[in-house]
């Protein structure tokens, strides 16, 4: 059974920001890219352990995966899926 996914507060916070700036060139871009990586979003819970380990704090429950150049930053969790963050790969990431 697929886990259900949360957003953080942090996570929503990002997404809106990252649309925001792409917004300020094309609003149809920011809301193509929103879709895009809402939908990437969706299909972690089939498969929660394909991301990669975030280097960064080696926690296996925490993993990321690539979506053009930003990490999807999410916490496995026994009966959910949390987005931790959503930032530019070129970024540092911050306490999570």
């Amino acid at each position: 059974m697929a886990k259900k996914i949360i957003w953080s507060p942090k996570a929503a916070e990002n997404l809106e920001e990252i649309c925001d700036y792409i917004g300020e060139d094309s609003e149809f871009y920011a809301r193509t890219f929103a879709q895009r990586i809402i939908a990437e979003i969706e299909k972690i819970p089939d498969f929660p352990n394909a991301g990669r380990i975030v280097p960064e704090y080696m926690q296996k429950n925490l993993r990321e995966k690539i979506f053009q150049s930003y990490r999807i930053v999410y916490r496995i969790k026994p009966d959910t899926i949390e987005i931790v963050a959503i930032v530019h790969g070129a970024r540092v990431l911050s306490d999570i």
